[in-house]
């Protein structure tokens, strides 16, 4: 009771732009969309499948990837969204579903810079609530999926040190931006004190004049 085991995934896609359309079926990209794990772990340990359904215009379009590298690569013209299921070893665990826009056309800034490749992948974190014992042996007994550097196309440690710091920027001018407003709030009042004040000399009390 109280465990609560934090696994972090990859997921995303890459793209590559034939050049032209494909005269047969008018298709322009390969694509791939993939689940990895963050760090260098065998997802397989703990994780049964992973199921993507793709747009129903694709045949087959549930696919269901049983084994490392958890992706499925298509060809393409169109961007949609991709449903992502992770199915666990552990039957009594529920799966985890994941969203994913499929991106396939590149910025002008990309192109400009002569990438051939868009790749579009986001941090995400599974986490384990009180998994059951047979679930939390799995989790911490995993093994490395490679033996050498294991890498992202994004350095996502670099991204959450910019977002922290942003975010810290960000509380800091909302605390100066309402100190601002507290003391422009009390010197309004203090005017509003004095005018009433003012007010109430010229006012005077009622007065009558007997004859």
């Amino acid at each position: 009771q109280g465990v609560t085991i934090i696994k972090p995934i990859v997921f995303g896609n890459i793209a590559r732009y034939f050049g032209k359309k494909r005269e047969e079926d008018g298709h322009t990209h390969q694509w791939t969309i993939y689940v990895k794990p963050f760090r260098n772990e065998d997802l397989s340990v703990y994780v049964k499948k992973v199921q993507f359904k793709l747009h129903e215009s694709y045949p087959n379009f549930n696919r269901v990837v049983t084994k490392p590298p958890y992706e499925v690569t298509e060809t393409g013209w169109g961007e949609f969204e991709i449903i992502i299921k992770i199915f666990f070893n552990d039957p009594n665990e529920r799966p985890v579903t994941l969203y994913h826009l499929l991106k396939l056309f590149q910025s002008e800034a990309d192109v400009m810079l002569g990438r051939k490749s868009l790749v579009v992948e986001q941090y995400d974190e599974l986490i384990f609530q009180d998994p059951s014992a047979l679930l939390q042996q799995m989790l911490t007994t995993l093994k490395p999926i490679t033996l050498g550097a294991y890498k992202h196309e994004h350095n996502f440690e670099e991204k959450k040190e910019n977002t922290i710091a942003n975010l810290n920027t960000a509380k800091t001018k909302i605390r100066n931006e309402i100190s601002d407003l507290n003391e422009r709030l009390k010197q309004t009042r203090e005017a509003i004190g004095k005018f009433n004040e003012e007010i109430s000399k010229l006012e005077g009390p009622d007065e009558r004049i007997d004859t």
